[in-house]
């Protein structure tokens, strides 16, 4: 479930944005993600907010760090020719080619992610986080009892049975991680895996490696044995339980209090349940 917080702007850049930026070329739609990013040249364009414009500027100062990280790639961030971040809503970064995860890459997807989240290990905590309201933040403080939420009907019954499940993690020391990973791995031959369309939270990294499990029980045809991969982590179940609170309450507040989940969504949340909790996919 690719994650996206309500970013606004018109439907392509403005000859007034490319030229801020020093680009020329046509635009091109991207697929993936919520199909609002394009292709101009060697560059995606992506609209923003002026609202967010601080965690924007945040986040390109960070990539522009990391850039130069040898373990895995990020798309180096283009900045307007005056220095800005943001143009009438735009950002841009470099584009980066490859092949999505995870299907037949889970192990580098999560291997990515290991190097990605060891580099920023040193990164304070981003003031903007306490500040954002969309469905992917409620629901990862509902997944962390640090709020009350009410479900669609649909996602009632499993969400109950989790938060039953849920208990105090123990171990674990909050950094910056990558909230949403599963499908912004990029493989190409030769080259570092590319972290791509960041979603910043601050909790344990191996939060990120349960939310890409969890996504591949629900969504994905997940190797068994990946279920139990992280059981050499503190807790491992119970982020497990918190991942898929995580994307249960999402989904529920994307649909809207008398919103409906898909069709036969509730059965998939009983089944990863289950499979979390007895650590074997049920047939």
């Amino acid at each position: 479930m690719p994650e996206a917080p309500g970013l606004a702007g018109d439907s392509v850049p403005s000859a007034s944005v490319l030229a801020a930026f020093g680009v020329a070329g046509t635009p091109v739609p991207l697929e993936g993600g919520q199909g609002r990013s394009v292709r101009v040249g060697g560059f995606v364009f992506k609209p923003g907010s002026d609202e967010q414009e601080d965690a924007v500027e945040w986040e390109t100062s960070l990539f522009e760090e990391l850039a130069s990280n040898g373990g895995f790639r990020v798309p180096m961030p283009l900045r307007a020719v005056d220095g800005r971040a943001v143009v009438e809503g735009w950002t841009a970064h470099e584009f980066l080619a490859g092949e999505p995860g995870p299907h037949g890459r889970w192990s580098g997807v999560l291997d990515a992610g290991r190097a990605f989240h060891a580099a920023l290990r040193h990164v304070p905590r981003p003031a903007f986080l306490d500040r954002r309201t969309h469905p992917w933040a409620v629901g990862d403080r509902a997944a962390w009892d640090e709020r009350e939420v009410h479900v669609i009907d649909d996602l009632v019954e499993p969400y109950g049975t989790l938060r039953e499940l849920r208990r105090p993690v123990r171990e674990g020391t909050p950094q910056l991680i990558h909230g949403d990973l599963t499908g912004n791995v990029l493989f190409a031959a030769g080259e570092a895996p590319a972290v791509i369309d960041f979603s910043p939270y601050w909790r344990p990294a191996a939060f990120a490696e349960a939310v890409v499990v969890v996504d591949g029980l629900l969504w994905f045809d997940l190797p068994p044995q990946l279920v139990t991969s992280g059981v050499e982590a503190p807790d491992w179940q119970q982020l497990l339980i918190r991942a898929l609170i995580f994307r249960l309450v999402a989904q529920s507040e994307n649909a809207g209090p008398s919103g409906r989940a898909p069709a036969g969504e509730r059965e998939r949340y009983v089944r990863a349940t289950e499979a979390v909790v007895t650590g074997r996919i049920p047939h």
